[in-house]
């Protein structure tokens, strides 16, 4: 009686309204002491099926990985479209265990396809969870309904209960189920007699303490192109439609409320939820969570009744509810536009710019070759000082930046509030908080901040010709190459407007 019978499960009733475990290809060796017990027979059978079932996983193996020309093509259109994801270092992820949960293979149509007609030959049982749910919830069986309100009941009044009840589950659902399977009541050929019925009696008295008669049953998946699995599709196909509609539907609740399109509606939730929070966190204990579920749950489930449809549905009711949740409205945008006032400016800033200008000196000519003082030639508008002392300059980076004041652009996300530029006054207070050194403040006129000659440039000059006094001819200039003064305007952050569409 070691044989197995299987039958699959899916949903006969009324329509529903990659992770891989590793598992053992080879079976373990029973020990010495059973299969002694065993028969020729059933070995040679066990053996069989284990044939069996490799050359199942062998052929399902082939079918995935080998398709026809058409699936190849199509399966190389779709590598190009969808390129594999490179790593980051560009190198694979090395993990201590097997490469066969861990890989994580890109999109295949063969595969795709494969696995859907797999999880489809063995989803049947949600469907028929989710079927006796609903046969549950609407009173289908009053009786079956009124001993879950009871359990119900029992577990809110006692919590420390609720793990009793998957364990009872699995005791009345699953165990005793297939201890009946093995140990089927006798089969009566006619109930009326007299002999049947006794012999009924006396199996009843001591029938299940024999052996067992009938071979245990096993699930498995529904084949392809029986009812069942189209069953399985079907009901599929409506739980997407279902998933799809909720989606939606809560998306278009509970968007509005909280994306602060409406930043005063928006606020106004986000006030109530902080004042909901620190309720909770300071009077949950007080609350009596207990009576809450348990009249939440008996209403709930009540709600689910024809009689009680009949009057939720009724247009009436349906009339009184839309007039109630309107009114609720219309209290609640009167206190957002009397209490929530969001009368803030846009966010203000202040940028800066450098107006770099570079001294063009020249030489009297002759044999001298003086190096005298000549005009300031402006350079470039940048955002940098280019003080004498930063890394960049002393790495011998050049100042980057634009040559016109018109070519000078807000940053990104922001526009213009000064319609000009305004000279910063302040030029000892920006040399000081940057703390820039080797530099002639200008704390008169034009406010430009010079960069001071070094003994480098000194020792250059020295080259060329001696220094002359005030007697024999102009005096050397004692600044640098460089000077810059700050130029700054306001800037206010930029309002995106986004289309409904988006």
């Amino acid at each position: 009686m070691d044989d197995y019978s299987s039958a699959s499960i899916a949903n006969r009733d009324e329509p529903i309204p990659v992770i891989q475990i590793p598992f053992s290809t080879e079976d373990t060796t029973p020990p010495e002491t059973e299969q002694q017990k065993l028969g020729r027979r059933e070995r040679i059978k066990q053996e069989a099926e284990r044939l069996k079932g490799k050359f199942q996983d062998v052929s399902t193996q082939y079918k995935t990985t080998q398709g026809s020309m058409q699936e190849r093509l199509f399966n190389t259109l779709l590598e190009q479209v969808f390129p594999a994801e490179a790593e980051d270092d560009g190198t694979p992820k090395k993990d201590r265990r097997s490469r066969q949960y861990v890989d994580k293979p890109q999109f295949s149509l063969p595969v795709m396809s494969a696995n859907f007609r797999r999880f489809n030959a063995r989803i049947g049982i949600v469907f028929v969870f989710q079927n006796q749910m609903i046969r549950l919830f609407t009173w289908r069986v009053p009786t079956h309904t009124m001993s879950f309100l009871a359990v119900y009941t029992l577990v809110c009044l006692q919590p420390a209960l609720a793990p009793v009840v998957p364990l009872a589950a699995l005791l009345f659902f699953v165990m005793i189920p297939s201890f009946l399977t093995r140990h089927p009541p006798p089969p009566v050929a006619n109930p009326s007699s007299s002999v049947d019925a006794a012999a009924a009696e006396q199996y009843a008295a001591y029938g299940y303490s024999g052996p067992a008669v009938a071979p245990p049953q096993r699930v498995k998946p529904a084949p392809e192109m029986s009812k069942d699995f189209f069953r399985n599709m079907r009901d599929l196909q409506n739980c997407m439609e279902d998933f799809s509609r909720v989606h939606d539907g809560a998306v278009a609740v509970i968007t509005p409320y909280t994306d602060f399109s409406n930043e005063r509606l928006s606020s106004a939730v986000f006030l109530v939820l902080t004042a909901l929070v620190s309720i909770a966190f300071l009077a949950a204990h007080l609350v009596p969570w207990r009576a809450i579920l348990l009249v939440a749950g008996w209403s709930a489930i009540a709600a689910g009744h024809p009689r009680a449809q009949e009057i939720i549905i009724n247009a009436g009711s349906l009339a009184q509810v839309q007039l109630i949740y309107e009114r609720i409205c219309v209290a609640g945008s009167e206190w957002v536009e009397s209490d929530i006032v969001l009368d803030e400016p846009a966010e203000v800033r202040e940028v800066e710019i450098f107006e770099l200008q570079r001294l063009q000196k020249h030489s009297l000519g002759g044999d001298e070759g003086a190096v005298l003082e000549g005009e300031w030639e402006p350079w470039l508008f940048t955002p940098q000082p280019y003080a004498p002392t930063s890394p960049s300059r002393i790495a011998g980076a050049r100042p980057v930046g634009t040559q016109f004041f018109e070519d000078v652009q807000p940053p990104i996300g922001w526009l213009w509030r000064d319609k000009k530029w305004t000279l910063d006054l302040g030029s000892r207070e920006w040399v000081e908080e940057r703390c820039v050194s080797a530099v002639e403040i200008e704390t008169e006129g034009e406010r430009w901040v010079y960069d001071l000659e070094t003994p480098d440039s000194k020792a250059k000059s020295a080259t060329l010709a001696p220094p002359k006094s005030w007697e024999e001819g102009p005096t050397v200039s004692k600044k640098g190459e460089w000077r810059r003064r700050r130029w700054v305007r306001l800037v206010e952050r930029k309002i995106v407007k986004v289309s409904p569409e988006d």
